[in-house]
């Protein structure tokens, strides 16, 4: 179906499934353990699996001089050994940076160099250990500030459009502002940190490759291992039906998968490839660190009339930038604008998408400059950005927002909060030894329509199969899908099975972008629209408009049980949604505030954060239960790019030092105080046929800004180097009274 219309009145609007806090279908799953992950899957292979285990480089940039596999080869166990040089001719896939088997050449620390495929885990991992490779290093670039001068502008692509934009005269209305701001602040690398590893089985079968992995975009996945195994797309079967995370690691093929399938190839049995946690921190992806100038101009009474954002970051040759300048495109009114993102060629390992790839860090510096702003001004936050919104795309004014409740959000936040008793001088509330302060931040984040396929089966017990390759990781896309269906075809939800995860189903959105609720329910729903009109025609009710309730068709005074529809075979309906040009004429975005209250320990400097609300405006919710979950989830990964994430580099060597959870710091329950959600009321006919959009991480952009801005209401101290740690506030700290 093509949806280039506003969507009208539509089955979807009667809210009988949709819409409500349904558990989730998957739950009972994972909870008893009972969903097989991708490393899980032994009783679905030909025959017992062997066992292999990546040998990384020691060096960051350079080549390998030389190669002994000779006393691994003699290991017990051992059944082959994959390498560059015996791999035979392998292509890159469009969404890999580095070669995912390196050698000769190196192009980061623990770039893959060698499979070692053996009977047994044990036996493959001492066997790896056997490998002896000998290297010419060669002088890398590390640090990101002293490659910040030598930066450019990389090319634009379809996601993220140019790399620098100017609207107006920025440099001649900075120069004449009334009240001027001009602060760089800084973000570090960071790691995805998800529980379930980079893990893979892969077997072949008839010159196809089967192959169990954990991944989040199947289509995209299909077409890439096909170009690097040098084999057509039909010949790879895929399968990802649940997945432990991935917050955008698991977006793009990776070294477990495509070795699995050589190591499979080469041993002519099923291999099984998981990533130590010190693979996937330096062998995969990160989020790269950012360095980002924000300048503000605005009249006395608070209106910005200048606004720029230019940010640095840095990745291998051939990878794009962190657009963290994305969101001050389109977030705040002022009519001269100038963003910049600029891209320093590093050899560290590949920076990508991490959950919200540039609005997440880029908002982690623009909501600090509004709050300091506004300070300059004697404005409250929330007024100063209030004064400051748009209903029009501030660089395409002739394109109205479909949707655009910001405003709304922080008023009823600053509300149900209890902003305005917040003391507005920092460091002047106490309870004993804590200093206490609130602070908030805008949440934006883009949506975005994707052609969405799905296939729709109807049986004679009136019951429902939904097929389609979009994932579920974590995020409740089995429980949406299922709602969707139940809702367009009448029934009950334990009525509708829903298949996920598999290349041999339709083609959906996948997930990522915050993009994969909306789009695959819209692929469900325009498969379903064609099941009605099939179901319709067999029951000899087409010319009646029947419809869907309780199980059954009706039309006037006849009532027929759905199922009867498919007396003589079942009903395969299948169709995607695809989008015209309402993108192009509607800005299409998420909005929301964050309110966070801290405690700062007046002595140590130990950092607490009390309480947490979000508000967020981001069109129809489908299922609030799982919304909520996927909400206070990303607060809770604020949390940790506030106060603890930083993926430290070794500027000698070019690797991340922290490379495990030891070391490597996230939130854990302690750290996480209650968490309030709020849904405003909205939906959206111009974003999808079911008046939907995403909400996973709009939950997160604006977060770490908030947690910031309260310390400094809490402390005095202002700090512009993200993670904020005690050791950047005891120099500063009110003495302890």
């Amino acid at each position: 179906m093509k949806f280039a219309i506003p969507a009208t009145s539509n089955p979807i609007d009667r809210l009988k499934v949709i819409g409500q806090p349904v558990d989730r279908i998957d739950g009972p799953l994972k909870t008893t353990g009972r969903a097989p992950y991708a490393y899980e899957h032994h009783q679905d292979l030909p025959m017992p699996p062997a066992y292999g285990v990546i040998v990384g480089s020691a060096i960051a940039k350079g080549r390998i001089s030389f190669m002994d596999l000779a006393a691994a080869k003699a290991a017990p166990g051992v059944l082959t050994i994959v390498t560059a040089a015996n791999a035979g001719k392998l292509g890159k896939g469009v969404f890999n940076t580095a070669k995912l088997l390196g050698g000769p050449d190196i192009q980061h620390y623990h770039q893959s160099i060698a499979l070692v495929v053996a009977q047994t885990f044990e036996q493959a991992r001492h066997a790896a250990s056997l490998v002896r490779v000998e290297y010419v290093s060669s002088v890398g670039e590390f640090d990101l500030r002293k490659a910040k001068g030598n930066a450019g502008l990389p090319p634009p692509n379809p996601f993220d459009g140019p790399a620098q934009t100017r609207i107006g005269d920025f440099s001649k209305a900075f120069s004449s502002a009334p009240v001027t701001f001009d602060e760089t602040y800084t973000t570090p690398d960071q790691s995805h940190a998800m529980m379930e590893p980079h893990a893979s089985i892969a077997w072949w079968a008839g010159g196809q490759v089967h192959l169990w992995t954990s991944n989040q975009m199947i289509a995209w996945s299909v077409a890439d291992m096909a170009t690097t195994l040098g084999i057509s797309p039909d010949k790879v079967h895929l399968m990802s039906p649940y997945i432990g995370g991935g917050f955008g690691a698991k977006l793009f093929v990776r070294t477990d998968a495509v070795l699995a399938a050589l190591g499979a190839r080469a041993a002519a049995r099923p291999v099984k490839v998981a990533l130590a946690r010190p693979f996937i921190i330096n062998n995969t992806t990160h989020r790269p660190a950012t360095i980002q100038r924000i300048r503000l101009g605005a009249e006395r009474d608070g209106r910005l009339t200048a606004i720029a954002h230019e940010t640095w970051s840095g990745n291998l040759p051939g990878g794009g930038p962190e657009t963290a300048a994305n969101q001050t495109r389109l977030l705040y009114a002022g009519a001269n604008r100038l963003t910049a993102m600029r891209l320093a060629l590093l050899d560290l390992p590949e920076g990508a998408a991490m959950r919200a790839p540039g609005e997440a860090p880029g908002m982690m510096a623009l909501e600090v400059a509004m709050d300091e702003m506004a300070e300059k001004l004697k404005l409250d936050p929330v007024e100063f950005r209030a004064i400051n919104d748009t209903q029009v795309d501030p660089e395409k004014r002739d394109r109205p927002f479909s949707q655009r409740q910001l405003v709304q959000c922080m008023r009823v936040g600053a509300e149900r909060f209890g902003w305005a008793r917040r003391d507005r001088q920092p460091g002047n509330s106490r309870e004993g030894r804590w200093l206490i302060g609130q602070g908030m931040a805008a949440a934006f984040r883009n949506h975005v329509q994707m052609k969405s396929a799905a296939r729709v089966r109807l049986d004679i017990q009136g019951r429902l199969t939904v097929e389609t390759d979009m994932t579920d990781i974590g995020t409740g896309s089995y429980t949406i899908l299922a709602q969707t269906a139940a809702e367009m075809m009448g029934v009950r939800l334990e009525d509708v099975t829903v298949l996920l995860g598999d290349s041999v189903f339709p083609v959906s959105a996948g997930s990522g972008g915050q993009f994969g609720a909306s789009n695959s329910t819209s692929g469900v729903y325009a498969a379903c629209l064609k099941l009605r009109e099939m179901v319709a025609q067999r029951l000899g009710m087409q010319d009646a408009a029947p419809t869907f309730a309780e199980g059954q068709v009706r039309a006037g005074e006849r009532a027929v049980p759905l199922g009867q529809a498919a007396t003589n075979g079942e009903l395969v309906a299948e169709d995607a949604v695809e989008y015209g040009d309402l993108d192009k004429k509607y800005q299409q975005s998420t909005f929301g505030a964050h309110f966070v209250e801290v405690a700062v320990d007046t002595a140590t400097g130990e950092i607490r954060v009390r309480r947490m609300l979000a508000v967020c405006a981001a069109g129809r919710i489908l299922n609030p239960k799982s919304a909520r979950s996927q909400v206070i989830g990303a607060m809770t990964m604020g949390v940790g790019a506030a106060l603890m994430e930083d993926l430290v580099v070794d500027k000698r060597r070019g690797f991340f030092v922290n490379h495990d959870l030891a070391g490597y710091e996230v939130p854990v329950h302690a750290d996480i105080p209650h968490q309030e959600v709020i849904f405003l009321d909205e939906v959206d006919p111009i974003a999808s046929p079911m008046k939907a959009k995403g909400v996973g991480e709009l939950g997160l952009c604006g977060v770490a800004a908030a947690i910031a801005n309260a310390i400094y209401n809490a402390t005095g101290v202002r700090v512009r180097d993200y993670p904020v740690t005690l050791d950047k506030l005891l120099a500063g700290l009110p003495a302890v009274v």
